[in-house]
């Protein structure tokens, strides 16, 4: 007798898994090391436009590495992330008309 063409899978296959948690082991660690460059980054004399660009510019691909493998947007659907990323927009539109609108200099009394 010959072999069924399609064997049965193994009882839980660990090296999906592992291979897994392995990347979500060196991406903690990127993270980690962004982070610190961030820290050592504040103290570092140049200008403040300089540190403030390189910090969002850090900050962004963290955001991004989290949404994507810690929130598992990379093995989802893309309509998912699409909607994850509209939903995002919407929101950070919202956070800048609020700060737009009751900004401090609007807050303060008028001259008499």
């Amino acid at each position: 007798m010959s072999a069924p063409a399609h064997s049965a899978p193994a009882a839980h296959d660990h090296g999906h898994d592992e291979s897994k948690f392995q990347i979500y082991v060196q991406i903690a660690m990127l993270l980690a090391v962004i982070t610190g460059v961030e820290i050592v980054g504040i103290y570092l004399p140049f200008a403040k436009w300089i540190i403030v660009t390189c910090l969002v510019v850090l900050s962004v691909v963290k955001f991004m590495y989290v949404i994507f493998y810690f929130m598992h947007l990379r093995w989802d659907k893309p309509f998912c992330t699409i909607m994850f990323f509209i939903g995002l927009v919407l929101a950070s539109g919202t956070t800048w008309a609020l700060l737009e609108l009751f900004m401090v200099k609007d807050s303060l009394p008028l001259p008499v």
